[in-house]
């Protein structure tokens, strides 16, 4: 058997390899929204993240292939677990509430200029794959920019691609740094020239599909069909 430690190594290069990221653009995002076969970008594990490398990974989703088969099975991995961030009405929203549900949990940001919009797009054509099973299946954007991202904000910014997308936030208290060390999220902010409120954030993209019981199950990486993600969805269901 392979030794723990080995494996948890390689656990963790494939989380940095074959996620993507933002790309910094010269201008906000409001100014020039980059289109999404532009992505790339770098992504910086921080000491806190587990299974991580703390080297400096290029991605370029340009250059890679979009994916065909279906997703990663993580359910032999240890990843993921409930948290409890804020919701949309600014009331606690945990994980564990949508129980009995397939869920589709992503991480991003409402300024992210191209990764996040494909995504949120990707996900909602999905549900639309899914026909009357969409009924039970939801998903969640978690903001990995709670500075700007308040949850009025971030539930705007969803259900501009679906009406039932949940979108999460974190407030007072609640802890991001944990709940991206769960689910190995990295990200880091790029300041823009001096203007420190004119950033964006490099961070991992990509889907988790968790299960009806709340537990991961597949890892869908940035640039798969919806097709292929409603398939792999109805495995779950």
């Amino acid at each position: 058997m392979m030794p723990t430690a080995i494996r948890t190594a390689i656990l963790g290069a494939f989380a940095l390899t074959a996620l993507a990221a933002c790309k910094p653009e010269a201008k906000t995002p409001e100014q020039n929204p980059a289109p999404a076969s532009a992505a790339s970008s770098t992504a910086s594990a921080p000491a806190a993240t587990p299974a991580s490398s703390p080297e400096t990974t290029s991605l370029n989703a340009a250059a890679a292939p979009k994916p065909q088969g279906p997703g990663t099975d993580m359910r032999k991995e240890d990843i993921g677990g409930d948290f409890t961030l804020t919701d949309g009405d600014g009331k606690p929203f945990s994980l564990s509430d949508l129980k009995g549900k397939v869920v589709i949990l992503s991480f991003g940001y409402t300024h992210c200029p191209d990764v996040c919009p494909t995504e949120l797009l990707t996900y909602s054509d999905t549900l639309k794959q899914l026909g009357d099973q969409a009924k039970d299946v939801k998903v969640v954007f978690v903001s990995i920019d709670p500075e700007r991202d308040t949850p009025e904000v971030i539930s705007k910014y969803v259900k501009q691609f679906n009406p039932e997308f949940i979108g999460l936030t974190a407030t007072g208290n609640q802890s991001l740094p944990v709940i991206k060390q769960q689910y190995r999220v990295v990200s880091a902010k790029v300041v823009q020239k001096e203007d420190s409120e004119n950033y964006l954030v490099d961070h991992s993209s990509g889907a988790y599909l968790i299960d009806k019981n709340g537990e991961v199950a597949i890892f869908s990486p940035y640039g798969s069909e919806p097709a292929t993600i409603a398939a792999d969805i109805k495995k779950l269901l």
